[in-house]
């Protein structure tokens, strides 16, 4: 998987359920929305969908 292609899922299916446990008054909780990219990412890496080396190397986008 490339980094686009995760961004992109990201995006559409894990970054709208943050403002909806995390944020409030149209405030934006960045630590909130990285969490969830380093959670997501994870979860990748541990699937054998990215290699290791993109998980530790991927930052927030």
């Amino acid at each position: 998987m490339t980094r686009e292609e995760a961004i992109q899922l990201y995006r559409e299916h894990i970054l709208p359920e943050v403002p909806k446990r995390y944020e409030q008054e149209g405030r934006i909780d960045k630590p909130a929305r990285a969490e969830a990219w380093n959670n997501f990412t994870d979860a990748l890496c541990k699937d054998g969908q990215i290699t290791l080396k993109q998980y530790e190397t991927w930052e927030h986008p």
